[in-house]
């Protein structure tokens, strides 16, 4: 677990493997809001059948996930996002907040909320930290918000997930076909605060940068054809 609070300045200007060997690009995650829910939703639209079931329990079709992004409210959860250099969702967290009680599980915590962690990663984005990246900052975001247990309940033949409870040191009980993983969150710190708030500022940086190159794109694209345009 103390590999989720290290230094933000080291972390953005020098990020490596976990073999201390191959450098690799910082992860910069954005928390999202209201503007990007139609983003979201061709991120969940863009995962296969497959993909679908490991992220929602179910092989949801278009029309439920269309439904299950309109129904998310950015006020209540807390939603985070990695976007490529096209300015779109390459992975999505999902952080809800709920009572204790209202959560099947035994939750050791004397605190009256408990925070659930869903995470997707589209299938060319894998294998480059992403779940990682996302999961670490929705662990600060719990510690800061005087939340100390974080729970993901998954499928047991989910491997990414696995990887990160491992990663992160977390408990996992298994139970056949689903697993259920919690991690125990150490209270604030000023150090966790301010690594909350770089990590923002950087991403809030390289999200308006992204969508000014994006906005600059459409601007130059030719204008598409309607159809039967063609044959008049």
């Amino acid at each position: 677990m103390t590999k989720l609070f290290r230094n933000p300045l080291r972390h953005f200007l020098s990020s490596r493997e976990e073999d201390g060997q191959r450098p690799r690009r910082a992860v910069l995650v954005k928390e999202l809001g209201e503007r990007d829910r139609h983003r979201v939703r061709k991120h969940f639209l863009a995962l296969d059948e497959a993909d679908r079931l490991l992220r929602f329990g179910n092989k949801l079709g278009d029309q439920q996930i269309i439904d299950y992004v309109d129904r998310l409210d950015f006020k209540r959860d807390t939603l985070y996002g990695v976007y490529n250099r096209t300015f779109r969702l390459d992975a999505v967290a999902h952080l809800a907040f709920a009572p204790k009680t209202a959560v099947p599980g035994h939750f050791d915590t004397e605190k009256e909320m408990i925070a659930e962690f869903g995470v997707s990663v589209l299938k060319h984005a894998r294998g480059m930290g992403l779940g990682s990246a996302l999961f670490e900052r929705a662990a600060i975001h719990c510690r800061n918000n005087d939340v100390d247990t974080l729970y993901m309940h998954y499928l047991t033949r989910n491997k990414a997930i696995m990887h990160i409870a491992q990663k992160a040191g977390m408990q996992v009980e298994r139970d056949f076909s689903e697993s259920e993983a919690y991690l125990k969150i150490l209270p604030p710190s000023p150090g966790s605060v301010l690594q909350e708030a770089l990590q923002e500022q950087f991403a809030t940086i390289d999200y308006t940068l992204k969508a000014q190159v994006r906005a600059a794109t459409k601007l130059f694209e030719p204008p598409r054809k309607r159809p039967g345009r063609d044959s008049e």
